[in-house]
């Protein structure tokens, strides 16, 4: 089943409004993932580079990426980034497998 994580920094206004009425999202995040057939793993507020991060697994990359752009269109985010995740299972198939092909790289050194 694919997961997602999805990091956010909200725009300024967005951060002056939460700040003047502190809301949980929770409830929003949750519908949104239902909309794409995900389900919410977890949400996190956090410092640094991104002011959140989400974790939705299920759904697929079309609806991964619909979400990533209605949300990224409502103006409330200065930054929106999704990362699809990949169990080890599958990172260990996708290294079995890179082992596997024939790529020359432009340089032509390999």
């Amino acid at each position: 089943m694919p997961s997602y994580l999805l990091q956010f920094s909200y725009a300024p206004e967005t951060l002056a409004a939460l700040i003047k009425r502190p809301a949980d999202r929770k409830a929003v995040i949750t519908k949104l993932a239902e909309q794409v057939g995900g389900k919410l793993v977890g949400y996190w507020l956090s410092f640094g580079e991104y002011d959140g991060v989400v974790i939705i697994e299920g759904g697929e990359a079309v609806g991964a990426a619909a979400c990533s752009m209605a949300v990224s269109a409502s103006g409330a985010f200065k930054a929106f980034k999704t990362t699809p995740l990949l169990t080890v299972e599958e990172g260990l198939a996708a290294m079995k497998k890179a082992g596997s092909l024939r790529y020359k790289p432009p340089s032509g050194k390999k």
